[in-house]
């Protein structure tokens, strides 16, 4: 079993940055996938970004240039900056995973993403004032 757990998420005004962190602790092994996703009250779940175990990222056209994935394999944690907030970028934020896999997953920017990997943490809010 794997468990995810959020953190960082908090209050800033709309040009500030935040720096959201997922601690990855279980059966963490093998090739993976791992991802942030936000959800806006009232709006679809979304992928925000990803990074896979070949270390390729890809992000989301509405936050490219401005937030940055990365994970640390050390402490098996997972990481978004978020520079330049919007008040758009209001959101509670999810990392989600999947680990043990056999080959290098494509961890692809869509809609079925979400549902697609195994773990999930339970959010961070994230708030961004105009």
């Amino acid at each position: 079993q794997v468990q995810l757990v959020e953190s960082g998420g908090g209050s800033v005004q709309a040009g500030g940055s935040l720096r959201l962190s997922c601690a990855a602790s279980g059966d963490t092994y093998g090739h993976y996938c791992m991802g942030w996703f936000r959800q806006a009250p009232g709006k679809e779940r979304e992928a925000v970004a990803t990074v896979d175990s070949g270390d390729t990222t890809r992000y989301a056209d509405s936050v490219k240039g401005r937030f940055t994935i990365s994970k640390d394999n050390a402490e098996n944690t997972l990481y978004l900056q978020m520079n330049s907030l919007e008040p758009e970028d209001t959101a509670m934020y999810y990392c989600a995973a999947d680990f043990s896999l056999r080959v290098t997953p494509q961890c692809l920017i869509n809609r079925d993403l979400w549902y697609a990997l195994t773990y999930r943490g339970k959010g961070t809010l994230v708030t961004i004032s105009s």
